[in-house]
Parts: C-alpha cells; structure tokens; sequence
C-alpha cells in the first residue's frame, strides 16, 4: 500500500509539472494563454488527480468511477 501511495504522489507531481511545463512553453512560443483557460485547465488536472486517488483508495469499487 505504501508503494502505492509513492507511486501515486510520484505520479502526480509529474501531472502537475507537465502541466507547468505545457504553461511555460506555450508562454515562451508567444502564445500566452489568458488566466481563465489556465485556471480551467488546473480544475481539469485536479479532477483527475481526485479520481485517481478515488481509484487508488477504493481498488474494488469497479469500473463506475472512471
């Protein structure tokens, strides 16, 4: 289980410096993306992040959560 949770946090500060980088890169192309876009990509990211923690915790609870 502690493997898991390693796993998972592992997992999730990539989620979350991919999304970063996404951010920064687009920034240094010039194609600045406005606060609002950026604001409703962090809810997509965070909402994912729940459902796979939702899924790490609750292994047998089928397929209805994803």
């Amino acid at each position: 289980m502690i493997e898991a949770v390693i796993r998972a946090l592992i997992g999730i500060c990539l989620a979350v410096l991919a999304v970063l980088l996404i951010i920064w890169v687009l920034g240094q192309l010039g194609l600045a993306l406005p606060a609002f876009a950026i604001k409703i990509l962090w809810v997509i990211v965070t909402l994912l992040v729940i459902l796979w923690l939702v899924r790490l915790f609750r292994p047998f609870a089928g397929n209805w959560l994803l």
